[in-house]
């Protein structure tokens, strides 16, 4: 399904992409928008078929959910293209990535795998609440390197309508503070070894995050965007930690 929405957001965003990245395949002309739909359409009918297969219901929802706000995201007709709405844009991020993904992957889970009641556990708030955080970052970080295209196509992000660098430290700021809850929430632990690898992780991963944000040339799209790819290898940790809350 992200494959579907990616592809997709990539097929309405040509003529942006030839500005702002323009080594990717449709804006390079490496793939025709023909290929890059059917294949679009493809790794979609897939997605909802293994859903269908599988029989989880908390499953088939995150699927269908996704699949809907994606596509409002990107296509170009009356009353969608909802990234052109900053706003808008962001909470289709935060509903997928903080909400959708943790409580329906969990539901799926405990519901249709192990056939347990539904109890929200301590990690499963940690998570959609650190992870909130993370979602609300990305929304905003992902329009700084494409601040160029954004302008000249009439996408209004935080970005085009704030400037980079006040983007930027606010990205910052906002990991750090989650960063920071984290901690403390791994402090005030009555488990031992959950307190010692959840405060000593999260510290690790506010350093790595604070240490290359006083690095970065933010005159330089290259290291943005490597910044940004730091962003996604930090979300993807942060899994590593939130089985150890406790």
């Amino acid at each position: 399904m992200n494959i579907y929405i990616v592809g997709l957001n990539q097929l309405f965003d040509i003529e942006i992409d030839k500005i702002n990245k323009p080594t990717l395949p449709l804006a390079s002309g490496e793939y025709s928008p023909s290929v890059r739909l059917t294949g679009a359409l493809l790794f979609e009918l897939q997605s909802f078929g293994l859903g269908w297969v599988v029989g989880s219901p908390p499953l088939f929802w995150a699927l269908f959910i996704s699949f809907v706000l994606g596509t409002a995201y990107s296509v170009n007709l009356p009353y969608f293209r909802w990234k052109r709405s900053a706003v808008v844009a962001a909470l289709c991020i935060l509903a997928v990535r903080a909400v959708i993904v943790q409580l329906a992957f969990f539901l799926h889970i405990q519901t249709f795998v192990f056939r347990r009641p539904a109890v929200f556990s301590k990690p499963l708030i940690f998570a959609t609440a650190f992870m909130t955080f993370f979602s609300v970052v990305i929304a905003l970080f992902k329009d700084i390197p494409d601040i160029e295209g954004d302008r000249i196509f009439g996408i209004q992000s935080f970005s085009v309508r704030l400037g980079q660098s006040k983007v930027f430290w606010t990205c910052v700021g906002l990991l750090e503070v989650a960063y920071g809850v984290a901690i403390l929430m791994g402090v005030t632990s009555s488990s031992l070894w959950s307190k010692s690898l959840t405060v000593v992780g999260h510290a690790i991963l506010a350093s790595i995050l604070w240490s290359s944000a006083r690095s970065i040339d933010l005159t330089s799209k290259a290291a943005i965007t490597s910044f940004y790819m730091l962003i996604w290898r930090l979300f993807y940790a942060e899994y590593l930690l939130i089985p150890l809350v406790r």
